[in-house]
């Protein structure tokens, strides 16, 4: 149920990132603006002016949209978190804040994209201690598998209540035994999803970002019309977008020592979210699809350093 959940909420941030479910958009008879050079929808909230000039006058065309007037934003490179006034905690927060960041980084390493990384990066980092947590557990659940897998064995063919109620209560114990706490292990990914939905805001809201270029390539575009417009990089970009999240879900089934059960719905999640990122992946603007790469590369060498020094606590101890 657990795997369930988190598929389902993975999934939603995905409909968010292409651009499904969201009313911050420019429309014109109900369909939503988009930049056909890049692909990328207009959001009505951006945090500064855009500096191209056929951006700038896509969004003066439709300047009774912005929630905030283009003449009344400030300039992307002297943006400050309280320079406008959206209302909502979740703005002064998380969004704000994330694009002043990347905004700061991007003026000292004199590229957005490379700031995009880097600051996927210093997320990860942070989130560390967290990951860390999550890691031990699923070493600890991989120890009391045996134990758990005996219990379901014990009451297989046991549908009444009673025998339910001590099949739980001695699950419980196991779990307490080896200090296993089911909650933990979806903490992790309950704190990315906001930082998730921070990240994707403030590339999408703050015209710098989305203008600039990394390898040849728009971060404001999106690798379907990069392809379409002969720039094959962006099928390089798709590969690793695919292969990173494969390693990055394998590298956390192959750490779950877990009942049949819940194997099968690892297995189930992995291939729905490969299906879904493929898919995903040509309608992600570049920006968005750097930062996926690299915090999902981030968490597979993580997750192997932290299984080495967890192996290596093993054998002192034995």
């Amino acid at each position: 149920m657990k795997l369930k959940k988190l598929t389902i909420l993975i999934f939603i941030s995905l409909l968010f990132t292409t651009g499904c479910g969201n009313k911050d958009y420019l429309k014109e008879n109900k369909k939503i603006i988009t930049n056909e050079e890049t692909g990328q929808s207009l959001q009505n909230n951006i945090l500064c002016k855009p500096t191209e000039k056929s951006l700038y006058e896509k969004y003066e065309k439709y300047n009774d949209q912005l929630k905030t007037k283009l003449e009344d934003l400030p300039e992307c490179n002297k943006f400050k978190p309280n320079s406008i006034k959206y209302n909502g905690l979740w703005e002064s927060i998380f969004v704000k804040p994330l694009a002043y960041l990347i905004l700061k980084l991007g003026s000292l390493v004199k590229n957005y994209g490379i700031s995009v990384m880097l600051v996927g990066c210093l997320i990860r980092l942070i989130l560390m201690p967290f990951s860390k947590k999550s890691i031990d557990q699923s070493e600890n659940m991989k120890k009391a598998t045996p134990e758990i897998k005996k219990i379901e064995k014990k009451y297989a063919n046991k549908t009444d209540s009673d025998s339910m109620m001590k099949k739980s209560q001695e699950t419980m114990l196991v779990y307490k035994k080896y200090k296993i706490n089911p909650v933990s292990g979806c903490l992790i990914a309950f704190i990315q999803l906001p930082l998730f939905f921070a990240f994707l805001q403030a590339i999408n809201r703050v015209p710098a970002i989305f203008e600039d270029k990394l390898f040849g390539m728009k971060l404001g575009m999106t690798p379907g019309v990069g392809i379409s417009n002969g720039n094959y990089l962006y099928i390089i970009l798709i590969i690793l977008i695919v292969l990173t999240t494969y390693l990055s879900f394998k590298n956390s089934m192959n750490q779950a020592g877990t009942n049949s059960e819940m194997e099968r719905q690892m297995r189930y999640s992995l291939i729905f979210m490969i299906i879904i990122i493929s898919f995903a992946s040509f309608s992600l603007p570049t920006a968005i699809a750097l930062y996926w790469v690299v915090t999902n590369g981030f968490i597979v060498i993580q997750n192997y350093l932290f299984k080495k020094i967890n192996n290596s606590k093993s054998k002192k101890r034995g």
